[in-house]
């Protein structure tokens, strides 16, 4: 039978006692291609940035022979993949004072734990990744971790090569034989990311309908569903309701892409990635620890996260040290750049660098601290706990 926890380390701080390790799951590092789709939808809901957004298009057009193509343009978060492994080690560390295991799981890419596989403090990471998985007229985000490493690099070229099918192509069994024999591999650990989250706005009743679908359909092969630290209360409440229709387990994942580390781990009893897979997979146990940053009202850490990424970061490697160097774009012959090399002058023209320092001014004091008061969620927390408790 399936046995979730949760707890919360505000309200329970001994929560760790009997423990021995923490789990981080589900992050990103400057190797994960964000897609840049979401600038057009933003400019669809805030009518404040479309002249800035037609303002910019011109522009581009006229002086550079480019058109912006947000599908094709594509941001990565500002950590480097032993910068991200260890922010999420030293939380567990010193937070809750037990050893760490972290997955780090790119959009469709595991470059970043074959990289720190190679360095002596990191090299028991997991071969993991977040594999999108078109289904529909949407497309899912899947967590598969501790790939072997030896084959990681086949099965990252077979998961790419499924994403990329055209939509006539796709046959369903085609999809049941990848996850099959992904399940047919003890050590793998295959996640249903942020299950409810509309991120390609099919709307919410479509969405709902499609994730039922699928889990009827590959729901046997899937291991547990995402409490996500980076999505709302009200929706993670409804990710553990469909857990429990679907007898699933709940299990953690922080899907940090700044430079807050991930807002909930699992807790284990295991000492190495393998045994806590042994332990979701075939005991069915999965405890999941949310961090105090997670009682933080969610839209305000939603603008950290921005925040983070257009800050500026001297102090980090050369080639990611300014926002504008960890956004790529087609120049005019089509080739990928970061923008930083597409501006006439180097830097980003004054209107782009105005509203960006407006967006940063949000997160300043003493405009931050009155932001967050007015956006606290308090009553969805406590209805969230209440929920969860019963």
């Amino acid at each position: 039978m399936s046995q979730s926890s949760v707890s919360y380390l505000w309200r329970e701080p001994e929560a760790a006692k009997g423990f021995e390790t923490g789990v981080s799951l589900h992050s990103h590092t400057n190797q994960s291609k964000e897609t840049l789709d979401f600038i057009s939808e933003m400019s669809k809901d805030w009518s404040v940035l479309q002249p800035v957004m037609r303002w910019a298009e011109r522009r581009c057009k006229r002086r550079q022979s480019i058109d912006l193509n947000y599908a094709r343009g594509y941001w990565t978060p500002p950590l480097t993949p032993s910068l991200a492994f260890d922010l999420e080690r030293r939380q567990i560390e010193e937070k809750l004072q037990m050893q760490a295991l972290v997955s780090i799981t790119d959009h469709d890419d595991i470059n970043a734990p074959m990289l720190l596989r190679s360095v002596p403090s990191s090299r028991h990471i997991p071969v993991s990744v977040e594999w999108t998985v078109p289904f529909g007229n949407t497309a899912f985000h899947i967590g598969v971790h501790n790939l072997p490493s030896a084959t990681g690099a086949a099965w990252m070229e077979r998961l790419a090569a499924f994403t990329a099918l055209p939509v006539a192509t796709r046959e369903p069994e085609l999809l049941r034989e990848v996850l099959a024999e992904l399940d047919e591999i003890p050590g793998v650990l295959v996640i249903f990311n942020h299950p409810l989250w509309d991120l390609y706005r099919v709307g919410k009743e479509k969405h709902d309908v499609l994730v039922n679908e699928f889990l009827a359909l590959y729901g046997q092969y899937v291991h547990a569903l995402e409490l996500n630290g980076l999505r709302d209360w009200k929706e993670n409440r409804e990710a553990a309701t469909l857990a429990g229709k679907w007898n699933q387990l709940v299990i953690s994942g922080g899907d940090r892409h700044g430079v807050e580390p991930n807002a909930n781990v699992n807790l284990t009893r295991a000492g190495s990635f393998t045994e806590f897979v042994h332990e979701v997979r075939r005991e069915r146990q999965s405890h999941v620890l949310f961090m105090p940053q997670y009682a933080e009202p969610w839209k305000h850490r939603i603008l950290q996260s921005t925040l983070d990424a257009i800050r500026n970061y001297p102090h980090f490697p050369e080639g990611s040290r300014r926002w504008d160097q960890r956004v790529y774009h087609p120049d005019a012959n089509g080739e990928i750049r970061p923008v930083s090399e597409l501006w006439p002058k180097g830097y980003a023209p004054r209107p782009i660098q105005a509203v960006l320092s407006m967006v940063r001014l949000m997160g300043a004091a003493p405009l931050s601290g009155g932001l967050r008061m007015a956006w606290n969620d308090s009553v969805e927390m406590q209805t969230t706990l209440a929920k969860l408790d019963a």
